[in-house]
């Protein structure tokens, strides 16, 4: 089954998406309730309640208005929170390899993940971008899992079952802000958090069925081979499967709900497949050859995620009109340029 959520003058609604056309699921049966945030918190029995629906519609037992006029929004438009991961080794290792520093070994040993803004969750569509976030703002390929019950202290081999599903993730990123705040080892914060964008549905794990397989040696928990793909205005820039995924969904889930609740609503990305960013892609790229010209996204460009199973997600990177810049709210900076021309005038 896939779920959306959508807008029709002004109201967001739930559906389902089935051959290419939105069904709104409240219509079908006055139980399921018409936003995804009470659908999630509503459990496996409302979960239960919409495949019924979902099916009755695809066998044509049912007869479902099909939504014409709407504006598609991310699957789930309010998060009660959002982490992000850095399940994948290929891309963890030749970032490092880039920066000429050895791979950490801590990676080996547990998941990690970050916080990032759960209010800025965007889904198909435009995405406005300020004058900083352009100082080599970069796309991230990514999965995003959605969860569908509350737990705590949950152990690896029981938590996909706290899954309600899984969405194409592009963690947006402004790499100078970035690495400007990490100086100071805390972050990422402002890099990250103009932007997350999740879609173009959420994807039950029924769907992926097919396409499971083992996790790697020493994991524990679901693994999908899934192409993953990303383009820049047609031309193909990412390639990986979800299948390289050293850190298992599972598993992040456990660390995540170590001591703390997670919640209906809460999303979790895989963090960035190997190829699945121009950081990655620029730094192996001069490590290659010293002439080679980096690539960042630019206003204007469009973005392409398409993941098997999981659809196709396309976003439109824009510029807002302003000259405002945070990066040039520097304490201190016009007496340290005096001094720096003291110093070379002495």
């Amino acid at each position: 089954m896939k779920l959306v959520s959508y807008k029709t003058e002004d109201r967001e609604h739930l559906g389902v998406f089935i051959k290419g056309h939105i069904h709104n699921l409240n219509s079908c049966d006055k139980l399921i309730p018409d936003t995804m945030n009470e659908f999630l918190n509503g459990g496996e029995e409302l979960m239960e309640r919409a495949k019924k629906v979902n099916e009755e519609i695809k066998s044509g037992k049912q007869e479902a208005k099909q939504e014409v006029f709407f504006e598609m929004l991310a699957p789930v438009p309010h998060p009660s929170s959002c982490r992000d991961g850095y399940a994948f080794r290929q891309h963890v290792a030749s970032a490092r390899k880039n920066r000429r520093v050895e791979m950490i070994p801590e990676y080996d040993q547990y998941p990690i993940f970050y916080f990032t803004n759960h209010n800025a969750i965007q889904g198909v569509g435009d995405i406005e971008c300020m004058p900083d976030h352009f100082e080599k703002l970069d796309f991230e390929l990514e999965a995003a899992i959605v969860i569908g019950k509350k737990g705590k202290n949950i152990k690896a081999a029981d938590a996909d079952s706290y899954i309600a599903g899984y969405m194409i993730m592009n963690d947006l990123s402004a790499r100078t802000l970035q690495m400007e705040e990490m100086l100071l080892n805390l972050g990422p914060a402002k890099g990250k958090d103009f932007s997350t964008v999740i879609g173009p549905w959420l994807v039950t794990p029924d769907e992926l069925e097919k396409f499971k397989i083992s996790p790697k040696p020493g994991h524990t928990g679901n693994a999908y081979d899934l192409s993953m793909k990303c383009w820049v205005n047609g031309v193909e820039v990412s390639s990986g499967s979800m299948a390289d995924m050293d850190w298992t969904f599972a598993e992040i889930i456990e660390r995540c709900s170590y001591g703390v609740d997670i919640l209906p609503g809460d999303v979790i990305g895989s963090g960035t497949v190997g190829t699945g960013c121009f950081l990655e892609l620029n730094g192996t790229g001069l490590l290659n050859d010293p002439n080679y010209e980096p690539q960042w996204l630019q206003a204007g460009d469009i973005v392409e995620m398409e993941v098997t199973g999981l659809g196709r997600l396309t976003n439109t990177i824009r510029r807002v009109n302003t000259d405002w810049s945070i990066l040039k709210l520097k304490k201190n900076q016009e007496s340290r340029t005096k001094n720096q021309e003291l110093g070379k005038s002495n």
